[in-house]
């Protein structure tokens, strides 16, 4: 008998212990179902007014009628996109917290050894927004027509040709380096503190050559105060149908885009992951969104989770590549 009572308190222990381990699954899974069932913020990693905070404020409406909650947007800027970064890869992994970073995003763990997070096991995105290429600018004046115009005046010496950044490691900076890579030219890397300050420079003929975003230089190709020699994308874009790819006037290589993608922290359960990125897909294909991508001479992207994983892996291999390459520090 006293066996038999034994026997039964372990099978009634047993049973507990597996309720117990199962009881998280079940809330688990419940929670998935309900999901949302409260607002979601949506943190952006750069300040108000930019490019990362438009993107964010034109897909959040779109995704909160997808979803049936509201997602605000809240922007956490300073130190490339660190500072909203932490806070979100120590978030709770449950889908009410989301990120939309910039494609400093995969600059940032060759740049910052330090980070205070692990770029790819922190995160996982839901989607990549658009890619939006670079432009190949140079001031009205410069003598070179053309792409092979330029390489053939950088290669006679490094201080031939300078370009301008808004600062060291900035997206400017680096796709001057990519270029110089692909190329094989060495060029002059002139730092500002700020994109604008760099750009009215070159507009000025202070410094001949940028490597600009499309978005933010279009309006300077349209009024003739900058000469575009290419753009960085793998084909024409549609609001510069006259301008080649740089694979078209030969180089290879340096397909150069700035991207917005949006993140959650990487223990999100797969089922909320596949709820969010839905509904983002649904926000990109609603003429809103698309109408102003495509005035802003963006790629419209249509990825799952996995997908955007991918790409976004190859972009930190490829920006830590440059880095390296061209030993590239922020200091």
């Amino acid at each position: 008998m006293r066996y038999l009572m034994t026997q039964l308190k372990l099978g009634q222990l047993a049973l507990l212990s597996l309720g117990l381990s199962l009881s998280p699954l079940l809330a688990l899974s419940q929670t998935d179902s309900n999901f949302p069932s409260k607002p979601i913020t949506l943190i952006v990693t750069y300040p108000p007014g930019g490019g990362a905070d438009s993107m964010a404020r034109l897909i959040a409406p779109k995704m909160a009628e997808a979803l049936g909650q509201s997602v605000v947007v809240e922007n956490r800027p300073g130190a490339s996109g660190q500072i909203g970064a932490a806070v979100v890869a120590k978030a709770a992994a449950d889908g009410y917290t989301l990120m939309l970073d910039a494609s400093s995003f995969a600059v940032n763990p060759a740049l910052y050894p330090r980070l205070p997070y692990d770029s790819l096991k922190a995160f996982k995105p839901i989607g990549v927004v658009a890619l939006f290429p670079n432009v190949v600018l140079v001031n009205s004046a410069f003598a070179p027509q053309n792409v092979a115009d330029l390489i053939t005046m950088a290669k006679k010496g490094k201080d031939s040709v300078s370009y301008a950044s808004s600062g060291n490691g900035s997206a400017q900076h680096l796709a001057g380096a990519l270029f110089e890579s692909a190329t094989g030219v060495d060029m002059v890397h002139i730092p500002y503190k700020g994109g604008g300050p760099a750009l009215n420079d070159v507009i000025g003929g202070q410094v001949p050559l940028f490597f600009g975003n499309l978005a933010s230089t279009l309006q300077h190709v349209q009024s003739g105060r900058l000469r575009a020699l290419a753009v960085t994308s793998a084909k024409r874009s549609p609001i510069l149908p006259a301008v080649p790819s740089l694979a078209e006037a030969g180089v290879k290589g340096a397909e150069i885009y700035e991207w917005n993608a949006v993140f959650v922290p990487s223990a999100t359960p797969q089922a909320v992951i596949n709820r969010l990125a839905t509904a983002f897909q649904r926000a990109l294909d609603t003429p809103e969104v698309r109408q102003r991508v495509a005035q802003l001479g963006g790629e419209m992207q249509r990825t799952t989770p996995e997908q955007a994983q991918a790409f976004i892996e190859q972009q930190v291999a490829l920006w830590g590549g440059v880095v390296k390459e061209r030993k590239i520090s922020v200091e």
